[in-house]
């Protein structure tokens, strides 16, 4: 009885543990799979099934919410619907017989009452009468050419300087910016056309020149008749200056080619300050500006015959009178220290030959003497380091 006892025991106490212990959660589940290798696997087989429900899943929806539509109507009732409104029909326009027997020669072309010619190249010189007011400047610019040019073409008229140009002169107006030259007894083309920096044939080919190469002859002693004016299309020349020479007062007769004005001697004097003030009244310009294209290497200032004429800087008169060179009335003053001023057309002058000045001391009085049209002074200012300079960037106004 004991031994039965003994022994049944056991077997409630496994049966009582079997009832009581809980259930295996998923990770539990999970891990016993990877520990038997069967994790990839399992993993693989969800995935396929998980797809596979989920296609099911839309293939149902689609089947009940979107393919059972309305049915489409029967032909009855498709024509019982009312029809659209006839389109209205228009009858074409009526043909208009033409004409055929005026257009017999084809497309008629209707005449241009304003027929406009296209501007031909001009190869001969012409002649124009200076007005009141011109200026080189202003005659090349009508005629689209550089004011040299002007110079170049009437050096018997303007001799290079621009203020010898006067109303009533009739000047020549060249083609195209160029030199007019004159045949001269013994001239040769070949050296002529180098002198002005263009070749012969340059000369030969220009239609104006009415020149040929068989009735031209030897280059070197051409069948040009003396006196015959010659266009040099693109020739250039060095302009002959009228402008003072540097006159410095150890050698003021270095001016004698220039008129009866120049100094023979003169003693020594004031050292200019290195600054130039004003040397007028009138603070504007009456003609030319500095212009080295028109051969103009000072400036015209206006005013009235008779305005007192100031030295722009200490120094010593080197030269005092005419000039033949068309300046009239001239004073120079060389003010010791590599600088030179010059001052023309004056009316009367209060100074001489070896004169000693101060900045802003009266000199003379402005004028119209000599090649130009109205009361003004012409001024130019001379360095030995820089040439020829525009005063208006050394003159203190």
């Amino acid at each position: 009885m004991q031994a039965d006892r003994i022994d049944s025991q056991p077997e409630n106490q496994s049966d009582e543990n079997k009832s009581t212990k809980p259930p295996l959660s998923w990770t539990q589940v999970w891990e016993y799979l990877v520990r038997l290798g069967l994790g990839e696997v399992t993993l693989r087989v969800g995935t396929g099934l998980a797809s596979f429900m989920l296609v099911l899943l839309v293939i149902w929806v689609m089947g009940n919410f979107y393919l059972k539509g309305q049915a489409a109507p029967s032909d009855q009732s498709a024509l019982a619907a009312p029809l659209p409104t006839p389109t209205a029909t228009l009858p074409p326009p009526q043909m208009v017989k033409s004409n055929l027997q005026n257009w017999a020669g084809g497309i008629p072309r209707q005449a241009i009452l304003h027929t406009i010619l296209p501007q031909r190249p001009r190869f001969e010189v012409l002649q124009y009468l200076v007005q009141k007011g011109d200026t080189v400047i202003g005659i090349a610019q009508k005629y689209g050419l550089k004011p040299e040019t002007i110079l170049w073409g009437n050096y018997y008229i303007l001799a290079d300087n621009p203020d010898r140009l006067a109303p009533g002169q009739k000047v020549n107006i060249l083609p195209v910016d160029g030199i007019y030259y004159e045949w001269h007894a013994g001239d040769g083309l070949n050296g002529v056309a180098k002198f002005y920096g263009v070749s012969a044939d340059v000369i030969v080919n220009w239609p104006g020149n009415h020149l040929d190469t068989i009735s031209l002859g030897d280059f070197a002693h051409p069948n040009i008749k003396t006196g015959t004016w010659i266009m040099i299309p693109g020739g250039q020349r060095a302009f002959i200056t009228l402008s003072a020479p540097r006159i410095t007062r150890a050698n003021p007769a270095v001016a004698k080619v220039l008129g009866p004005g120049f100094c023979s001697k003169v003693n020594d004097g004031p050292i200019g300050t290195g600054t130039f003030i004003w040397p007028t009244t009138e603070k504007y310009l009456s003609g030319y500006d500095y212009s080295p294209g028109t051969n103009h290497w000072g400036i015209d200032i206006a005013g009235k015959t008779g305005n007192p004429i100031y030295a722009a800087d200490n120094g010593v008169v080197v030269y005092a009178g005419w000039n033949e060179w068309g300046y009239g009335n001239v004073v120079v003053i060389d003010h010791g220290n590599g600088w030179q001023t010059l001052y023309a057309h004056l009316s009367a002058m209060s100074v001489q030959c070896g004169t000693s000045v101060n900045q802003g001391s009266t000199i003379a009085q402005m004028g119209s003497t000599g090649a130009s049209s109205r009361p003004q002074l012409y001024f130019e200012m001379l360095s030995d380091k820089y040439g020829r300079v525009n005063p208006w960037n050394y003159l203190q106004k």
